[in-house]
């Protein structure tokens, strides 16, 4: 074992290699260096891109070892390791090659059909710019809206707002967020994203026009963090309050709204908070009705002030705004902030975890899927550099740069887009406060005189922590702020620095990176970047030339700006990919020429900015002619440290939320429908014919539903004149009714409980409720449905004769089908007071007088849903994709998947299917319609025999929650009932304020089998903590029933 020294060498030259070296230059530089090393290229070839922590340890520990056979017998083991990992990643490159062209074969084919189904595809001189025409900050460059450049130009755009008194809601759910004294980097979820949202609250709630800004987020009672995050409500000050104290008012400003969800008493990671977002989402519906209501009394003649967005930070802030702008109809806006898809595929690289072991750590996939879904239900999306959008966001299925620009040049020519959609990317970068920021004017020759006013103050103690590194300390400092990661690429500058002579002579480097106490005590990845640059320094005897503090306190990063300007230094980014670049827009505004990668957001700010150089991160040459020509040219330095100061306002917060609003000023207004006539006046009293459902009969146009198979308004061909003359005659006397149902509601008030007798008929029955039971058992027979009815009848049949307890049924069936089981099963339509039917995309609810019809439509329901629903493009879309399933092994090819004209509405498109076992699962359907850009909610039924497709914001949950908003009905006082599974909404069942009974044995294995194939797990959503979820004993019987309900209810 003696012979096998080599391998010290050999794991040396592992250790010592430079990360992220490109292919070609890797190999080109070794040769010309003159001493080509077969190990050092076979490093660099295979092992860049993982993550050698553990190697590095473990070659420490054989070091170490005394014994020199020991110690050789480990190296060897860490060889053959390192021989594994070669073969990891060549078939790691071949998966992403297989992705990649996968992705890449899909994306053609569906724009293929989207052309198609246009009709058309664009000419050259219709295509326009690329990726939404937007420019650095979010402007379109055609029709660029005027930035504000000046004092004057503010004051007139503001004066302009005066009148506006929007009402904005943020939700950041995960973190610790507080206004003041902020504990950021406490750990992973407390970052950057927490200073942002809340100054972003701060700045907005300041704005001329804007009233009240909400910051939604989590409220944490836990004894492991400060009380004040237990705090309910929390006023955010205003950096310059003086300026809006004529707009403020009672609700006025912003504030942190903490909404209590998931475990009490315990401050759990984002990655553990995907189960209790149904309950958030519904706390936070009932804050903001609350909030519209008060507003509507304090500033708008008692008329609720529906928000004019809801803005969603991070992906389970997505998914909540986007259930909450379903629930409200009012537009949502999402920003990323970091994206699942680009953190998954950097994973894979690594190739440390599989797929599923990813998934287990970081529930990636149910976060892509809440990516997936923001994208469908965003007006806008809000990035903060073009390389998100180009390296990042067209990873989704719901984005498509090429099919992007092709709708977009449509709806400039008013040419219909056949139900494709698509969300406007945006980039405005993050703002910034500069108030608090004076430039440094003075030099290390010439020091700024004090006068009486403003005498010079001693200089900061980090000042001279840094200088004592230095032999000459009045040199130009090249000053570099990031944590030793190998993605920053210190190493590089290190190098570039002590490789070029006539740099080392003018200028000294100045390298922040981060806090540490030893070196031991650092990770491993960090640990191992720190001995590289130490021995650089070393190497290069940069001693007296390099600064390396070992702490600074962040308020101190400031003084570390001015000290660097203060020497006329220059600041430097040299990361191999920059998302945004914040640090960068900090050192311009302290005076600081910048030298940045030319790889993501900086580009941005350097066109935006002007003052300094863009290098190629790998090119070390690159990195030294750029420092030393601005340390070198005096003129130079100066006119990039004017442009900074002279254009570092268009980053400013002000700035930043001037484009911002402007943005949600293009978005079409929405919000709750029945608040408005339909000519788009306001309702008053004595606009509603009546307050009853007999208006409707009087005129004889009530609703029934035969059982011939005849469905209301879902021909989508054109109906003839007398058709469509009763069809408006018969929605508007429906919505007559529905106004009419709604202000009797507001006489009442939400407090009071009118007499049974007196109220009959003056708005639906579950309004009078004590409790609401949601039966949304999805069975395998309508046998089984029938008797799991009976059983919830019997437990509750003193409550349900004396009236306290309403039942709902929630069902994939139409309201045809289900009229069927009601007969055939013996009951009456007037045991329910209303009927979420095909999955949730129709209301329907029980006549007082069954003899005049038994059911009526909730006309306003669909205007409530029917955003972004595809129609007639997407119907011809759903119907090619069952034409493509067909059984291959007959000799026919027969059709398993067919479309059902009887089944299907005007906002339900039904498919039977034969063979559920050679059908795609859902997830498969999903991203067929993503790639097209159609916007719409699959669900496979009843064991995988019938597929709904639906609004991308309607579902059975969704419409619990539309009568929580239109009625008033309470959702802590519901109960849902479901099976041990169902359908593919069957988690949407589960969580929430509302209880929910799971009924142990009402399941089945194609049900099961369906959740089998979905994007995650069911148990990464099921919150099975919940005190809210109660499961039944498997042979549970009526009386068993009974008493959990009293248990659950206090009844």
């Amino acid at each position: 074992m003696a012979g096998n020294d080599w391998i010290n060498s050999y794991l040396e030259a592992i250790l010592d290699v430079g990360p992220n070296l490109d292919d070609v230059k890797s190999s080109l530089l070794l040769r010309e260096r003159g001493r080509f090393s077969p190990t050092r290229y076979f490093v660099e070839e295979v092992i860049t891109g993982f993550d050698e922590t553990d190697l590095h340890r473990s070659w420490v520990k054989a070091q170490a070892t005394r014994s020199p056979q020991e110690r050789n017998t480990r190296l060897e083991n860490m060889c053959w390791r390192i021989w594994n990992l070669a073969r990891q990643k060549k078939q790691l490159e071949g998966e992403l090659a297989q992705r990649k062209a996968k992705r890449r074969l899909e994306r053609e084919r569906g724009r293929r059909e989207a052309t198609a189904d246009m009709s058309e595809d664009l000419s050259e001189g219709e295509k326009g710019d690329i990726i939404s025409d937007v420019s650095a900050h979010g402007e379109s460059n055609r029709g660029r809206l005027p930035r504000i450049n000046s004092v004057d130009a503010m004051e007139t755009w503001a004066s302009q707002q005066k009148g506006k008194k929007l009402y904005i809601v943020l939700i950041s759910l995960h973190g610790l967020i507080r206004g003041e004294n902020m504990e950021l980097g406490r750990d992973s979820d407390t970052g950057g994203q927490v200073k942002y949202v809340v100054e972003l609250a701060r700045a907005l709630g300041s704005m001329p026009g804007v009233y009240r800004v909400d910051l939604l987020t989590r409220q944490v009672a836990s004894p492991d963090v400060d009380w004040s995050y237990g705090e309910p409500t929390e006023m955010l000050t205003t950096r310059n309050s003086e300026d809006c104290m004529d707009e403020m008012g009672e609700s006025s400003g912003a504030y942190i709204i903490r909404i209590p969800f998931g475990p009490r008493d315990k401050y759990i990671p984002k990655e553990l908070l995907w189960p209790h977002i149904p309950e958030f989402v519904d706390g936070a519906l009932t804050h903001i009705i609350q909030m519209s209501s008060v507003l509507g009394e304090q500033i708008n003649s008692g008329k609720p002030v529906w928000p004019v967005a809801i803005h969603g930070h991070y992906a389970d802030a997505g998914d909540s705004a986007a259930l909450l702008s379903g629930a409200l109809n009012v537009p949502m806006l999402f920003t990323g902030h970091s994206l699942g898809r680009d953190k998954l595929e950097q994973l894979l690289k690594q190739g440390r975890l599989s797929r599923d072991e990813i998934n287990t750590t970081y529930k990636i996939m149910r976060r892509i899927e809440a990516e997936e879904l923001s994208l469908d239900a965003s007006e806008i999306v809000v990035t903060s550099t073009r390389q998100e959008i180009d390296e990042q966001w067209r990873l989704y299925d719901g984005f498509d740069p090429v099919l992007e620009r092709k709708l977009r040049a449509r709806i400039r020519r008013n040419v219909s887009c056949y139900g494709r959609f698509m969300p406007r990317m945006v980039i405005i970068p993050p703002g910034m406060e500069f108030h608090h920021i004076v430039p440094q004017d003075g030099d290390m020759d010439g020091e700024t005189e004090g006068n009486e006013e403003h005498p010079s103050s001693p200089d900061p103690p980090i000042w001279s922590e840094i200088m004592r590194f230095f032999t000459n300390p009045r040199k130009p400092m090249i000053l570099a702020l990031a944590r030793p990661d190998p993605k920053k690429n210190i190493t590089t500058l290190v190098k570039a620095f002590g490789e070029c002579r006539p740099l080392r002579e003018l200028a000294n480097l100045t390298l922040i990176m981060g806090n540490r106490d030893g070196i031991d005590e650092m990770s491993g990845t960090n640990a191992s970047v720190l001995l590289s640059v130490l021995k650089l320094i070393d190497k290069y005897d940069l001693y007296g030339q390099v600064a390396y503090p070992k702490r600074h306190k962040q308020f101190e990063v400031p003084d570390i700006y001015r000290l660097a300007a203060k020497t006329k230094g220059v600041f430097i980014n040299p990361a191999f990919i920059e998302p945004f670049g914040l640090t960068l827009i900090e050192a311009a505004a302290h005076g600081l020429p910048i030298v940045a990668t030319k790889n993501g957001g900086p580009v941005d700010i350097h066109r935006v900015l002007d003052n300094g150089l863009l290098v190629d991160p790998h090119d070390q040459q690159s990195i030294a002619d750029a420092l030393l020509k601005l340390v070198a040219d005096k003129h130079l330095w100066a006119r990039c440290r004017q442009n900074g100061l002279k254009n570092i306002h268009l980053f400013s917060w002000p700035e930043h939320c001037k484009t911002y609003l402007s943005r949600i000023a293009s978005c079409k207004p929405r919000h709750p429908q029945w608040q408005r006539s339909d000519d788009g006046g306001e309702t008053s009293e004595s606009e509603s014919p009546s307050d009853s459902l007999r208006d409707i009969q009087d005129i004889s146009l009530n609703l029934k539903f035969s059982l011939d198979g005849d469905r209301s308004g879902n021909d989508n061909s054109l109906d003839s004149e007398g058709n469509a003359d009763r069809k408006s005659k018969l929605e508007n006397a429906v919505l007559s009714w529905s106004r009419g149902v709604l202000i009797d509601q507001r006489k009442a008030g939400s407090g009071d409980r009118a007499d049974h007798s007196s109220s009959t008929g003056k708005f639906p029955a579950l309004r009078r409720r004590k409790h609401i039971f949601v039966i949304a058992v999805d069975c395998d027979t309508n046998e089984d449905l029938l008797d799991a009815i009976r059983k919830i009848f019997e437990a509750a049949e003193k409550e349900r004769t004396e009236g306290s307890i309403g039942f709902i049924l929630s069902t994939f069936m139409t309201i045809s089908e289900i009229q069927s089981f009601l007969i055939s099963g013996g009951l009456n339509a007037n045991d329910f007071d209303a009927f979420i039917c095909n999955s949730g995309s129709e209301l329907f609810y029980s006549t007082i007088n069954p003899e005049d019809g038994p059911f009526v439509i909730d006309f306003y329901y669909h205007s409530h849903i029917e955003y972004r629903w595809g129609g007639e493009g997407l119907r011809k879309t759903l119907v090619r994709w069952a034409g493509s399933i067909t059984d291959k092994k007959a000799g026919n090819e027969e059709q398993i998947v067919t479309s059902s004209e009887q089944l299907s509405t005007n906002y339900c498109y039904a498919f039977e299917v034969k063979n559920a076992g050679m059908v795609p699962p859902v997830k498969e359907l999903r991203k067929v319609l993503r790639i097209q850009a159609l916007r719409c909610n699959v669900i496979y039924c009843q064991n995988g025999t019938r597929i709904n497709v639906i609004p991308v914001l309607a579902s059975r949950s969704q419409a619990l929650r539309y009568l929580y908003v239109r009625w008033g009905v309470d959702l802590s006082k519901m109960v849902v009932f479901v099976g041990d599974s169902g359908d593919t909404d069957y988690e949407g069942l589960l969580g929430g304020l509302h209880k929910s009974v799971i009924l142990k044995g009402i399941c089945s294995s194609g049900s099961n089998q369906l959740h089998a194939n979905r994007n995650y797990p069911l148990s990464d959503v099921m919150p099975d903590d919940s005190p809210n979820i109660f499961l039944t004993s498997l042979d549970c019987t009526s009386s068993d029933s009974r008493d959990s309900l009293e248990s659950l209810l206090k009844i």
